[in-house]
């Protein structure tokens, strides 16, 4: 026979080779509608070092017997059992901290965000209780600011020796449209008022026209409106009467959306709706040791406040207080300076009018008090004192601005003032974890 073969192995290898790999190529696709479970360990998303379990064991400490003490719900007894209360204020600290200022953006984070996931432990949160827990306990989170700097005073770490104040306006929930005057105003309330009265009487006439729970939102909806449009004309006299001339009176306006708001010079050379923020702050730690806030555009006669607020947090006043030339009114620096526990204040003097006089000598009428501010400010020493005011007071309100602090998105002076606390509250949370602090038990 001969030597080649009837059927050559090579041809039929490849023949079938090429058989084998023909047609499209085959891949896994991505299904992302697959159902999948899998196991996690809420306790395994955060390394040991992470901030949220420092602010979960700051939490822990506080006192919050009173937001206890308000729930209903009981052992024993019918009742759905409400979200713990430890766990709203560990989202609202962490959110601030995140500068997340919205209850719909932290609900979404409590879906998605392993860190907000770890702080509810499982536990599910909506809109509307993260919302009102937000505003809704002024007065436990004022306490709360008075605990978290008594715990650092009761271990040495703030003396309250020298404190700097300083104001900043922050934008408010309110449009510039939305500022009317007294003829407008009073024209408002008599259309919100008829909307109401329409709304209950078609929901009388004919229930079935529409859901009730609509109808009951739209009725709702009206309510607010007159009364916010009723707070806005009670708010209109003091308007009126901050104005020099008679005939500006007349040209007074509040806003129907947040009655308390008032306009004012921004930063940035703009005039919009805003409230005035106070921080009182321990210069040596830049500890927060008082919140306040007001509607006013000015700073003036708003220092002896805040130093009467802290003696009454901590039952003593800052032996020293930086503030800056708009609140360096002659009246308040004589209350505070001749007080039985005197506070020296350490604030620029006004440049005089005429170029020839000097600023820090004496002026006829000032009191003992006044003179001795206007000396003490032309000395070396007491300037150098002053250049702390920027690195405390200032620094903390950048800080906030940082984290969001841009504008308020709620209404009216005491919410307000209680989202100010919580940026209060997470600031010292962060200070003392700077400062080494050790989180005993509050009893």
């Amino acid at each position: 026979m001969s030597d080649a073969m009837l059927f050559p192995v090579g041809e039929v290898e490849k023949s079938e080779a090429a058989e084998e790999f023909a047609g499209n190529p085959r891949f896994q696709r991505p299904d992302r509608h697959q159902m999948e479970l899998l196991p996690v360990d809420l306790d395994s998303l955060l390394p040991a070092d992470h901030r949220a379990r420092a602010m979960w064991t700051f939490v822990e400490r506080m006192d919050l017997s009173v937001l206890y003490a308000s729930i209903r719900a009981v052992e024993g007894h019918a009742g759905r059992a409400p979200i713990d209360p430890r766990i709203l204020t560990a989202l609202w600290l962490y959110a601030t901290l995140d500068g997340v200022g919205s209850a719909r953006a932290l609900t979404r984070w409590c879906e998605h965000h392993h860190v907000y996931q770890w702080i509810c432990g499982g536990v599910g949160v909506n809109y509307h209780t993260v919302s009102d827990f937000r505003t809704a306990h002024e007065g436990v989170l004022d306490e709360l600011l008075t605990q978290s700097a008594a715990v650092l005073m009761s271990q040495g770490l703030v003396e309250l020796n020298r404190v700097a104040q300083d104001g900043m306006r922050v934008r408010a929930s309110a449009g510039a449209a939305s500022f009317r005057r007294e003829p407008s105003l009073k024209a408002c309330l008599e259309a919100a008022r008829e909307q109401v009265r329409r709304l209950r009487q078609e929901l009388e006439e004919d229930p079935a026209a529409t859901s009730r729970r609509q109808e009951a939102a739209r009725e709702r909806a009206a309510r607010e409106r007159e009364v916010r449009v009723e707070a806005a004309l009670k708010q209109l006299p003091e308007v009126a009467a901050k104005k020099k001339q008679a005939e500006d009176r007349s040209e007074a306006r509040v806003s129907t959306t947040d009655p308390e708001a008032r306009v004012m010079k921004m930063g940035d050379g703009g005039f919009r709706p805003a409230y005035n923020a106070q921080f009182a702050t321990d210069a040596q730690t830049q500890v927060i040791v008082g919140v306040a806030v007001t509607n006013s555009g000015s700073d003036l006669g708003q220092m002896p406040p805040m130093i009467a607020q802290i003696e009454e947090r901590f039952e003593r006043v800052p032996g020293e207080y930086l503030v800056d030339g708009g609140f360096a009114k002659k009246e308040d620096i004589e209350e505070v300076s001749s007080r039985a526990k005197p506070t020296t204040v350490y604030a620029p003097v006004q440049k005089p009018k005429k170029e020839d006089r000097d600023p820090h000598q004496p002026r006829p009428g000032d009191s003992v008090a006044v003179a001795a501010w206007r000396v003490r400010m032309g000395t070396a020493e007491a300037k150098e004192i002053y250049k702390e005011r920027a690195s405390t007071a200032e620094c903390v309100n950048a800080q906030a601005r940082n984290r969001g602090l841009r504008q308020f998105l709620v209404r009216g002076t005491t919410k307000v003032k209680a989202v100010l606390l919580w940026y209060a509250l997470a600031h010292n949370l962060m200070r003392a974890l700077a400062l080494g602090a050790v989180w005993g038990t509050t009893s």
